[in-house]
């Protein structure tokens, strides 16, 4: 009897999937990439430093839809689990402060070690490279996976094909979503996601921008939707960092939907509503002989200041004693108040992981397709997206050995 598991994507979960799958008894395994070279996302991943999980994880480091699907993944194969499993591939892995990263500090040493393990079973084993999915049909005892240069009889198929995130190079294009749909299953509207925030403001610094800690909360009207607390990046075409990153996915969801999203940066973190009014107080009673540019120089990096008085039309030069007490405390309120008008988020390209995807209400516990038996779902591919620190890379770790687990043991008993 054929028991053939293929994997489409040799990415970080369809490496996994693989070594997992074997591990569990597979012996006929075939890997599917349509790039030339395996892990090429993954190899780049936390600035080609690797940051592959984190010590503070649960399901509230995802988005809402996912929280089922990922507390039941992470039960399965969770922070602990994913130290011993590259323990066992000789990798040793350091924590910062709870990012968690090989101690090479090379994002290829993780590939690395997924590939050399692949390559020692390269008999139950097999990658082909530069092929591409095209279809797969499921039928009562086998289902067919057709590529660009054949069809492929097998057992169980396993996609891990990744999103839509990512360089040109990484060639993460979402084919598999096509592929998906046509098989009965939802997908949920795709957004890029941990990604910069860009604005067309005029008063936005120049090219080189500024980093500043400050608090960036995300409004629309009235309502705060989101809000983070780190470095933030404010420059010419708008603003990024951790935090901005952070809140990209939630963002991008409202513009697509055009609502009007507007940054509040608190550029005074360490400053209360109290002691503010006391600052504003003290402020007004400086010596009115001096220009706004001295009357601001101590509160905020220079081009943060130059960015606050061109928003508000205030020459630098003008005198104190020639702007009105209110106007003097509205040009304070924008130091704990900076609001930005975000007219998009970046593109794919830019974006580290894809919001949305395939809807996991279509995935039993398993991340087998309820519509189709025998078809895995895994990784980005899902309506998953994590936090920026490992949490993405957890899913890709934890969905594969879900999937791959279930699949070889479904074969193997």
């Amino acid at each position: 009897m054929n028991n053939k598991i293929v994997i489409v994507g040799a990415g970080a979960s369809g490496l996994c999937a693989a070594v997992f799958a074997y591990r569990k008894g597979a012996r006929d395994i075939t890997i599917i990439e349509k790039s030339d070279i395996p892990g090429k996302k993954l190899s780049m991943t936390g600035n080609g430093r690797c940051n592959l999980s984190n010590l503070n994880m649960n399901s509230d480091m995802f988005n809402a839809a996912a929280n089922q699907k990922v507390n039941i993944a992470l039960k399965n194969f969770g922070v602990k689990d994913t130290l011993a499993f590259f323990r066992s591939l000789g990798v040793l892995i350091k924590s910062e402060e709870g990012y968690l990263y090989p101690v090479s500090n090379q994002a290829k040493t993780i590939v690395q070690a997924l590939v050399s393990e692949i390559s020692r079973h390269k008999n139950e084993i097999e990658i082909r490279y530069k092929e591409q999915l095209k279809e797969i049909k499921s039928f009562e005892d086998h289902i067919d996976v057709r590529t660009d240069k054949e069809v492929i009889s097998c057992r169980k198929v396993i996609l891990s094909t990744g999103g839509l995130a990512g360089p040109k190079s990484t060639l993460s294009t979402g084919d598999a979503y096509y592929i998906c749909k046509k098989l009965g299953m939802d997908i949920k509207d795709t957004f890029p996601c941990l990604v910069q925030l860009l604005s067309d403001d005029e008063a936005l610094p120049a090219e080189s921008g500024v980093r500043v800690d400050a608090i960036v909360s995300f409004t629309i009207g009235n309502e705060v939707f989101a809000s983070e607390y780190g470095e933030v990046q404010i420059t010419s075409k708008g603003i990024s960092g951790i935090p901005v990153m952070q809140a990209s996915g939630k963002v991008a969801c409202h513009l697509a939907a055009g609502r009007p999203v507007e940054a509040v940066i608190d550029l005074l973190p360490d400053i209360n509503d109290e002691d503010f009014e006391k600052l504003i107080e003290d402020m007004c009673g400086l010596d009115k002989n001096r220009s706004v540019r001295d009357f601001v120089n101590g509160l905020s990096n220079s081009n943060i200041n130059e960015m606050i008085l061109k928003k508000m039309k205030l020459s630098p030069d003008m005198k104190m004693k020639n702007i009105s007490d209110s106007m003097a405390r509205c040009i304070l309120e924008n130091f704990k108040h900076l609001k930005i008008t975000i007219t998009k988020a970046g593109d794919y390209q830019s974006a580290q992981v894809t919001a949305g995807g395939v809807s996991l209400g279509d995935l039993d516990d398993n991340m087998q397709s309820k519509k189709a038996p025998g078809v895995y779902v895994i990784g980005e591919l899902c309506d998953v997206n994590g936090r920026c620190g490992g949490y993405n890379l957890q899913w890709a770790w934890s969905s594969a050995y879900t999937a791959a687990t279930h699949a070889a043991g479904c074969l193997c008993t």
